[in-house]
């Protein structure tokens, strides 16, 4: 469709002082709204997890039936975040961004509307796949606009738009429902969808050369970003998957960690509440409140490992994935082992594990756009994300399955088990990293 065409490129013919001035008002204009944007994607993705409970009670659902759309919706969503971020590469991000955030919206509307299984596991299969159109615009705003030498920093920081949307949904959520019911819960964060939506066609832009700019890595003089601008110019679509994504064994390996990282980080999310409900005695607004503690340490732990990556060890990523998938092994073993009912502990574990989670949850996908070619950073992310989201489904129908049969135990200690194995496959990473530089430096 012609509307979501890339922009051409225009001739550099501004100043010196125009495009600095430029970069700078649109720098930060792309990175509050496109910062917004995915927040509201979050409403209408994580709007169902809050309101779960009531719908069990008021139709009489059966927790495999909640698995179930899970399932469907993390392998939908997996999917088309790969097919979007191959197309994604190419297309203008305002509108392939804020026409999916008000496809979202008015599918969350008719869900509360609906009653049947049947219709909820299809309707959340639409939203699935045109939730899978947020993400590829973002990372090509990142990628493009923000170079690579302070790419960490300002990457960690849209990423706390997971953080801001995942907070603020289960208090919205959690009230609308207390107050109003489940289906208004699913209906008010579909209108504000709608309205944020419109906002992202009018205020995001394309790439800096569609808007007569120099490159990024041209305007900071970042010669690592140079370098990569220049690599594989003139390269079609396919030969680029094919060279730098399917072939790519580092790309391979971080998909693989992403699985895992996911398998945790969804699991907690979407079952915390349900496990604090039937195992600590909280009512559904107490058990949203706590929850909504791993948002708010994943904020605090997503902007430090950002940070620390380019402080620390010099925009390499590995090594701070390995240090935080460690953290997620002792906290996921704290809530596993430890007999409490206090609700400030309680909290305070939730914080922690969403502190270590967010980390590797966008440091990964960071690492699999450093590593790939310049052109293809929604492709390659999309890619790692197209295994982070079947891991995101094993947290659905297969993690309820071993709820029921193996209660809360079981659940923790297969979130304990992935966690080592996910560790294990990070210093894999490292190792592919070395190898791949000794041989660039011969």
């Amino acid at each position: 469709m012609a509307i979501f065409r890339e922009d051409p490129d225009l001739p550099v013919t501004k100043s010196q002082e125009e495009i600095d001035q430029t970069y700078r008002f649109y720098r930060l204009q792309l990175m509050i709204v496109s910062y917004i944007g995915y927040a509201v994607f979050y409403f209408t993705r994580k709007g169902f997890n809050f309101v779960m409970p009531a719908m069990l009670t008021d139709l009489g659902l059966e927790k495999a039936d909640i698995g179930m759309m899970g399932t469907v919706f993390y392998l939908t969503y997996g999917a088309s975040k790969f097919l979007s971020g191959v197309i994604g590469d190419r297309s203008n991000p305002r509108y392939f961004m804020g026409i999916g955030l008000m496809i979202t919206g008015v599918v969350n509307i008719l869900f509360g509307l609906s009653s049947s299984v049947f219709m909820f596991i299809t309707l959340w299969m639409i939203n699935a796949f045109f939730q899978g159109w947020g993400w590829p615009p973002c990372a090509k705003i990142l990628n493009t606009w923000y170079s690579r030498n302070e790419r960490g920093l300002w990457w960690a920081i849209w990423n706390t738009s997971h953080n801001l949307g995942g907070a603020i949904i289960p208090l919205i959520a959690g009230t609308v429902t207390l107050y109003w019911g489940w289906r208004y819960g699913m209906i008010i964060p579909g209108i504000i969808a709608i309205v944020v939506g419109l906002g992202l066609c009018v205020f995001l832009r394309d790439r800096p050369r569609s808007m007569g700019l120099p490159t990024v890595g041209e305007w900071r003089g970042d010669e690592a970003e140079k370098e990569h601008e220049s690599e594989g110019i003139g390269l079609s679509t396919w030969e680029i998957l094919k060279s730098y994504v399917f072939k790519n064994k580092i790309i391979w390996a971080l998909a693989l960690s992403y699985c895992l990282v996911y398998i945790v980080r969804t699991g907690i999310n979407d079952w915390g509440n349900l496990y604090l409900i039937e195992t600590r005695g909280y009512d559904i607004l107490q058990a949203n409140a706590s929850v909504s503690f791993f948002e708010v340490g994943g904020f605090i732990g997503a902007l430090f490992a950002g940070w620390g990556s380019d402080k620390f060890f010099k925009g390499n990523r590995t090594q701070m994935n390995i240090i935080y998938v460690v953290g997620i092994i002792a906290v996921a073993s704290s809530m596993w082992l430890l007999p409490t009912h206090n609700g400030y502990i309680m909290s305070a574990l939730f914080f922690f594990m969403g502190f270590f989670i967010f980390g590797p949850q966008f440091l990964i996908a960071m690492a699999a756009a450093e590593n790939s070619h310049k052109n293809a950073a929604g492709a390659s992310t999309g890619f790692v994300s197209l295994f982070a989201y079947i891991g995101a489904s094993i947290a659905g129908l297969p993690l309820s399955l071993i709820i029921e049969h193996f209660k809360w135990n079981g659940f923790f200690g297969t979130l304990f088990v992935i966690s080592v194995v996910c560790a294990s496959l990070l210093v894999l990473v490292y190792i592919l990293q070395r190898s791949r530089n000794k041989h660039l430096a011969s």
